[in-house]
């Protein structure tokens, strides 16, 4: 068998490492929650509510983000939107998911975010047990209300460390340097958790420096601003630190103005090790393989490219390298025409 184009990105098995859980709220389930929540949202239909998702910046999608974010109300809405997120990402063939989830969010809202964070954390168990996945969940820090509030957070979620598979660092960039953070990323360390950090989206390569050299992250979300520094990129493609871009999203925040300007090509054809994620798809057009089908179009990206970028998704994640193996043994099976990547019981522990 052999596959190629769209039904090779069909088939292949992936890896998502760019997901906010809070951003993968549908539209429909936006209303639905408010109805059930009693808000009174807004917007009263799918197409008024879905006509809001035009954005010129980070911050007008910021505004939006909120905005849905005020009918996640219940450890029952969190729950309910983890499992939609990891049923409707298997049909893409993802096989194993690491999902941000903010608790100050949650906590700025009303909401318990130990409550919401149980419900995450175990929305994901079940999925894991009813679709054959694996996965973990990055608990976010927002920049934007500074490093002692992200310290206190910290301090509210450490009984769960163990459930807990990293920390990440996301919100708007410019202002809120990663030196900022420099205290709460030793003591993630310290708790064992890997870390990852956005970095080089809207900011500057010197944020990208900066989350590498005083945070000592283990990879960096977005990153894409690389291109401007040829030192940076030297030492991201000998080092092999992953980066997770996200080219649907970054055209729709204007990093780039068009699909066919974006460098993720570039990048991964300079040795980088670069992955394709979908970071809040319901807002910014596609899920994973509308990422890479996309990309494929714009970029004329070969099949051999394609591939490179499922391998590379696995190769990134904070997986052990046992079960990365298992992964990457499963995509050359995908490839000889030996394996549905659905039928999952070779890859279980």
């Amino acid at each position: 068998m052999t596959l190629s184009g769209e039904a090779l990105i069909a088939r292949l098995p992936k890896a998502e490492l760019h997901l906010h859980i809070e951003g993968s709220i549908e539209p429909e389930m936006v209303l639905e929650f408010a109805e059930r929540n009693g808000i009174d949202f807004p917007h009263k239909s799918i197409e008024a509510l879905r006509a809001t998702y035009e954005f010129d910046n980070l911050a007008g999608f910021g505004a939006v983000y909120r905005s849905n974010s005020q009918v996640l109300r219940t450890g029952r809405d969190f729950h309910d939107m983890t499992y939609a997120y990891m049923r409707r990402v298997r049909r893409d063939e993802v096989m194993h998911a690491e999902v941000a989830f903010a608790p100050q969010g949650a906590s700025k809202r009303g909401v318990d975010p130990i409550e919401a964070l149980e419900a995450v954390l175990d929305a994901m168990e079940l999925a894991k047990a009813d679709f054959g996945m694996t996965g973990g969940v990055i608990i976010g820090c927002q920049r934007n209300w500074g490093s002692d509030e992200g310290l206190a957070m910290l301090q509210t979620v450490k009984p769960y460390r163990d459930r807990i598979m990293a920390l990440g660092l996301a919100s708007m960039e410019v202002g809120f340097p990663p030196r900022l953070f420099e205290r709460m990323f030793d003591e993630a360390r310290d708790m064992g958790w890997k870390t990852t950090a956005h970095a080089g989206e809207e900011g500057p390569p010197e944020y990208i420096w900066e989350a590498l050299n005083i945070l000592k992250v283990d990879r960096i979300d977005h990153g894409v601003r690389c291109e401007e520094d040829p030192n940076l990129m030297a030492r991201l493609a000998e080092e092999q630190i992953p980066l997770t871009v996200c080219p649907l999203s970054n055209i729709c925040l204007k990093v780039f103005s068009t699909l066919a300007q974006h460098n993720v090509a570039r990048l991964l054809r300079s040795g980088l090790l670069v992955t394709v994620n979908s970071d809040d798809p319901p807002y910014f057009g596609g899920y994973v393989n509308a990422e890479y089908a996309e990309c494929r179009k714009a970029l004329a990206l070969t099949d051999d490219e394609i591939v490179q970028l499922a391998r590379n998704s696995f190769i990134g994640s904070f997986l052990p390298k046992s079960e990365t193996s298992k992964y990457l043994a499963a995509i050359d099976l995908v490839l000889a025409g030996q394996f549905d990547a659905h039928a999952t019981e070779c890859l279980r522990p």
